[in-house]
């Protein structure tokens, strides 16, 4: 996605520039040029030199070169820019930004800048919370720049907050999804189920499974950095999207899951994936205090719970999207076939747990892509990202088809 693009990047002066360094390394790997401009105070945070041989471009300071006069255009390089990251952006630097300050390249160059701006702020808590930051974040949001959220921890003052400029995994996601308008799926809504469902025993114990919603979260990332925007509806999971065009609806129950994934989808999707392992029943009857043991045995009855799948199905309208995932121990191309079928679904991913590799909680995943003419596609192991690519080019397809 980012090959050939042109990234330009501030680094200011604070001790998160150590974390530029990580970042341009991740850029030129995408395939990005990277040109970097640094204020004086930031390199005494981190040395041009690492930035230049990182980047493979030299450094920009001076509005000029001293040695040579060569002019360092700031007007040229707001022209070349495709994207223009200020990160780590310092409390100083927001606040001259937002006044239109022009005192250094880094500034003069912001202020001349035709492409998306972004800014990562980094800073101590009170800092940020200084309610002069907080309005000089406020002006540079409504004038278009985007600022991607300090995380909270451990600052280098000792104090424990929100301030640490965020990992430079994420921001690249954040520059991904910047750069993913125009994408293929752009101005496409896409509808994601997540994770496991949690139905409650008593207010102690829960019936549960084993997923952790690793495939569900990196197709919403792939889904994202095409363009499109999603919605990630997620059971009780670990794992945390930080992504803009990604919003996630928790949910802990089948029920609740049932209730919001028909929600949404009544109002509207392009693409609705149930990548959810939602659970096929319920206790019918859930004790309000904790049960405690009596003789050697236990009987709880259960009843199922809505089949989503099913629900979609009946409700799904002409140009939309749905597909399903499987999950088979023994006859499982027939089994899922046989689920393809009955919940009318456009395409249904396929794995085995007796695949090596594939299944609950693993980085990856092997998996055959079923239609409904009849035809499967298998794939190789591959890594759960991989997959979600793998899983989006065939719906790119489907859609096209649509249009046919």
């Amino acid at each position: 996605m980012l090959k050939g693009k042109h990234i330009l990047l501030g680094v200011t002066g604070s001790i998160a520039a150590y974390k530029a360094a990580l970042l341009v390394r991740l850029l030129v790997k995408e395939g990005a040029e990277v040109r970097v401009i640094m204020t004086e105070t930031a390199k005494q945070f981190i040395t041009p030199l690492t930035m230049a041989t990182l980047s493979k471009n030299p450094i920009l300071v001076e509005f000029f070169n001293p040695e040579n006069g060569d002019w360092n255009s700031h007007i040229s390089l707001g022209m070349w820019s495709d994207l223009y990251l200020i990160a780590p952006a310092t409390a100083n630097t927001l606040a001259k930004m937002a006044t239109g300050t022009a005192d250094n390249l880094l500034l003069t160059t912001y202020l001349s800048a035709r492409c998306p701006v972004m800014a990562a702020p980094a800073m101590d808590v009170d800092m940020y919370l200084h309610p002069a930051t907080q309005a000089n974040l406020k002006t540079l949001k409504e004038r278009g720049v985007t600022i991607i959220e300090p995380a909270s921890g451990f600052l280098a003052s000792g104090l424990d907050g929100k301030g640490r400029m965020e990992e430079p995994e994420i921001i690249l996601s954040h520059i991904k999804c910047a750069m993913a308008r125009g994408g293929s799926f752009s101005g496409r809504k896409v509808l994601i189920t997540a994770g496991p469902t949690r139905e409650e025993i008593d207010p102690v114990r829960y019936i549960t499974n084993h997923s952790t919603g690793k495939m569900a979260f990196a197709l919403a990332e792939s889904f994202a950095e095409r363009g499109a925007e999603v919605h990630l509806i997620s059971g009780p999971t670990s794992i945390k999207c930080t992504l803009p065009t990604v919003t996630v609806h928790n949910v802990v129950s089948a029920a609740d899951m049932a209730s919001v994934t028909k929600q949404l989808f009544s109002e509207g999707a392009d693409v609705t994936v149930l990548c959810a392992a939602v659970s096929d029943f319920t206790p019918a009857e859930k004790s309000s205090v904790k049960i405690k043991r009596k003789g050697d045995s236990l009987t709880i009855d259960l009843m199922p719970t809505e089949d989503i799948a099913s629900s979609l199905g009946g409700m799904k309208k002409k140009g939309e999207i749905l597909v399903g995932f499987a999950l088979e121990t023994d006859n499982e191309l027939s089994n899922a076939q046989e689920k393809l079928r009955k919940k009318r679904l456009d395409m249904i991913v396929l794995n085995s747990l007796q695949d090596k590799g594939a299944g609950f909680a693993g980085d990856t995943n092997k998996i055959s892509l079923i239609f409904p003419q009849g035809e499967v596609l298998q794939y190789p192991l591959k890594s759960k990202t991989e997959v979600a690519g793998d899983i989006i080019d065939n719906i790119e397809k489907l859609l096209e088809c649509l249009k046919g």
